[in-house]
């Protein structure tokens, strides 16, 4: 196989991940399988997730204890690149520019660190879209939306993903409408994708955080931005939608990391919790 027709993947695992209470390490080095606490153990999600990955070229954003990932990882002979203010995932995938016009692949995965249980087979069903669509999304129907973000579907294409902070307040016919979640796991075309890096780039949102006690307005750039600016573009964004939303569970608590290591010990996604 061509470097061509490899696949390169970028995984975010930049952030702090300030809601996993007790663990002030980076996430994506938490254990699928514990050892004698849950936030020490076997099998960190980075490497269940590079392994899932197809073949070729990949890059990690980091910036949490970029150290602690990097000799993590270091076996895999990846790249990195550094996303020197946690300016959100779209600011992450810009400092992936770099990366993504030195690799001469076709197709781009963007997942994320805290996703650990996606699936090979997924991965793939995900970039066979590719050959229909400039961009695909990978979504989920949970029983509860909660907060996630939905795709605003027109057909088989995505117009936009729209987020919880707006939705909330639509009309409930408009709502309804919404059932697909977004999982933030991506596939697309590369040569697009470095087309409208600059659009990305010159649509900054205004945000409140607190950053060392003091709340300060920062610009964060959203990934989710991409498919509205794909669509605006002329160019098709499509969707998959995985069968079991465990899948593409999002470890954000204690909660969620019990329940991926509990769903690791299954056949389905390892059948490795011994």
């Amino acid at each position: 196989m061509t470097q061509k027709n490899l696949v390169a993947s970028i995984i975010m695992a930049a952030g702090r991940g300030s809601r996993m209470k007790g663990y002030n390490g980076n996430k994506t080095l938490l254990p699928l399988i514990p050892g004698t606490t849950q936030f020490e153990g076997r099998r960190p999600f980075i490497h269940n997730i590079l392994e899932n990955l197809p073949k070729g070229p990949k890059c990690i954003v980091v910036n949490h204890h970029k150290k602690k990932v990097m000799e993590a990882t270091s076996h895999f002979h990846v790249s990195y690149s550094e996303q020197k203010i946690l300016n959100g995932t779209g600011g992450a995938l810009l400092s992936c520019k770099p990366f993504l016009q030195t690799v001469n692949s076709e197709s781009i995965i963007i997942t994320m660190g805290d996703v650990p249980l996606v699936r090979k087979e997924t991965y793939l069903g995900l970039l066979a879209k590719l050959a229909a669509y400039h961009m695909a999304v990978l979504g989920f129907m949970p029983n509860s939306k909660r907060q996630y973000g939905l795709l605003e579907l027109n057909g088989d294409t995505v117009n936009r993903i729209v987020e919880w902070k707006y939705w909330k307040d639509m009309p409930r016919e408009y709502r309804e409408r919404l059932s697909v979640c977004n999982s933030g796991i991506y596939a697309v075309k590369r040569d697009h994708l470095l087309e409208h890096l600059a659009d990305l780039e010159h649509n900054p949102h205004n945000v409140e955080k607190q950053i060392n006690g003091k709340k300060r307005i920062i610009n964060e750039y959203f990934l989710t931005d991409l498919v509205e600016i794909f669509s605006r573009n002329g160019k098709s964004v499509g969707y998959e939608v995985v069968k079991d939303p465990d899948e593409v569970m999002g470890v954000d608590d204690i909660e969620a990391l019990l329940r991926a290591q509990q769903l690791y010990k299954s056949s389905e996604y390892g059948g490795q919790g011994g």
